[in-house]
């Protein structure tokens, strides 16, 4: 079983791939489509802005390639800026359409509460999530109860479909999808790669659902 790891420049690869190997996961990085086509399940890193990204995508032909790897079921992971990608669509420096296999919008943390209480953008650092249903890849699994992961972004979705919607984290008074999941895709806004213990029980229960043999 192989999971291949998609390059379109905006991915912080390194560290993904570092974490797959701990894992004993067969991973290739890759532009290639053909080489990324022979995985059995896919993951789409990102980092950086919403338009750049799908433009890059979309100049390199993976935009249609990952349509149509979700059209025939392979499983597909979004981290970060990747988790955004696949929302309906971003106003993040201009509006820009993203896949659309979660409903919602990517916007901007407002930096003030309904109060009128200043907080920080971005949202930066650990934080707990909380579950509101469980993924098939999840069924069984016993959840730690330290579910601390660590998050990096200025950029949330909103009106997510609740069907969708597996895991949240409270921020001021805003309630940040974590983890979506929608048929075979999936999606963590926070880095799974660097959240210690919990994140690699994530990590490792998503390749254990696709098939993947892990330690």
């Amino acid at each position: 079983m192989k999971i291949g790891v998609i390059d379109y420049g905006m991915g912080n690869l390194f560290s993904v791939e570092q974490a797959l190997k701990r894992l004993d996961c067969d991973v290739v990085v890759s532009s290639d489509v053909q080489q990324l086509a022979k995985t059995d399940g896919l993951i789409l890193p990102g980092v950086g802005a919403f338009p750049d990204a799908m433009k890059r995508l979309a100049e390199t032909g993976l935009d249609r390639f990952i349509q149509e790897q979700v059209k025939a079921k392979k499983p597909l992971l979004g981290i970060c800026l990747g988790m955004q990608l696949l929302f309906e669509e971003s106003d993040e420096v201009t509006p820009t359409k993203g896949f659309g296999f979660f409903k919602g919008k990517i916007v901007r943390f407002s930096g003030e509460t309904a109060n009128g209480e200043q907080y920080r953008v971005p949202h930066m650092g650990w934080n707990t999530l909380d579950f509101q249903s469980i993924p098939k890849w999840l069924e069984g699994k016993g959840l730690p109860e330290n579910r601390f992961v660590y998050f990096v972004h200025s950029f949330y979705g909103t009106n997510t479909e609740p069907q969708q919607l597996v895991a949240t984290a409270n921020y001021f008074d805003v309630k940040v999808p974590g983890v979506v999941q929608g048929g075979n895709v999936c999606g963590m806004q926070f880095h799974p790669e660097k959240s210690g213990n919990f994140g690699v029980f994530l990590l490792r229960q998503w390749l254990q659902g696709v098939g993947v043999s892990t330690c």
